[in-house]
């Protein structure tokens, strides 16, 4: 359960929490400034000129709002979000069965567009250019394309990894925001609505501690926050302190700096076993006894934002912040708790 509490990817049961604490128009939503500020824009150009939105693709790490952004152009555009994900649509008679069931002005919103098959792709493209799917019946000589009309809509897709999708697709879209991770004063601002809406009494330094170690990411803060809130509850007063949540999160494994148990062995098996690095991403999770794809994923990004870890060609080394942080005095370890 501890290597799972920061993940930024959503835990099965957390989808009742998602929709409860997400914010439904632009004015509610919290952090990415220029993204939000550009949407707005856009939105009230497409209203006034009585046109669907321009296809719209959100980029960036897991957690930071992609999911909400999507639910709240259409929101915002006063027209229904019809949601799925790349690799729900396995064949292209799944796509033409959503396509064609949209409405005007209907927002179709795909998550992890990057795993659409290709043949599916293809087909999103005269759908998202001429608003039409361009379908192939029968075979050899009595092949015959037929074009059927869609009514405009708006496609928002939405990648944590750009990189992997093909030109043409990419060119598609019309509107382009990248997502970064979230300062704390952002953070706290999240946490202490999120507390409103949850019914947690919870003082402005508990939330602040809570941001602190959400690792820059919504979806982590709010799920610190639920837990904190349970350690409030059962062995406070029902109030969240500094005090409260520092206590809380150091129970659940996670310290002052968001890190957790694996990020800990993740840098201490760099420091210890490989005398600081450089090492393969592969040998590491060998060492860790863990996923290389996990560590690649959920533990390296953040360790290298915060400065803990630098990538280079030869393979990874851990800093001199991450020695401090640990514990470390020059070459000699001290006792750690993992």
């Amino acid at each position: 359960m501890e290597e799972s509490l920061l993940s930024r990817e959503p835990l099965a049961e957390e989808a009742q929490y998602e929709r409860q604490l997400r914010p439904r128009r632009l004015d509610e939503y919290i952090g990415q400034r220029e993204a939000v500020e550009s949407l707005r824009v856009s939105v009230q150009a497409a209203r006034q000129r009585g046109e669907c939105l321009d296809h719209v693709l959100l980029f960036g790490p897991p957690g930071l709002g992609k999911t909400t952004l999507a639910h709240i152009l259409a929101n915002e555009m006063e027209t229904q979000i019809v949601p799925t994900s790349g690799p729900a649509l396995e064949r292209g008679h799944d796509l033409m069965g959503v396509l064609t069931n949209l409405a005007e002005g209907d927002v179709f919103f795909i998550d992890e567009i990057h795993r659409l098959p290709r043949v599916v792709e293809e087909l999103l493209y005269p759908a998202m250019e001429d608003f039409q799917i361009n379908f192939v019946v029968e075979k050899g000589i009595h092949a015959r394309t037929m074009r059927i009309p869609l009514k405009p809509f708006t496609m928002v897709g939405a990648t944590t990894r750009p990189g992997l999708l093909s030109s043409p697709l990419r060119e598609r879209f019309g509107i382009f925001h990248h997502l970064d991770f979230y300062d704390e004063d952002e953070l706290t601002r999240i946490v202490l609505r999120s507390a409103a809406i949850l019914g947690a009494p919870i003082e402005p330094a508990g939330a602040a501690e809570i941001a602190g170690r959400a690792r820059g990411t919504p979806r982590v803060a709010n799920r610190l926050l639920r837990r904190v809130r349970d350690y409030a509850q059962v062995r406070g007063d029902g109030t969240i302190t500094r005090e409260g949540a520092d206590a809380a999160l150091t129970l659940e494994g996670v310290d002052a700096r968001g890190l957790d148990r694996l990020d800990r062995r993740v840098l201490v098996a760099i420091i210890e076993q490989y005398g600081g690095g450089p090492v393969g991403i592969e040998a590491i999770a060998a060492t860790v006894n863990d996923e290389a794809g996990t560590l690649a994923e959920m533990v390296e990004p953040f360790l290298l934002k915060i400065g803990f870890l630098v990538r280079s060609p030869s393979g990874r080394k851990a800093t001199p912040q991450a020695y401090r942080h640990l514990g470390y005095r020059g070459q000699g370890p001290v006792q750690l708790q993992l």
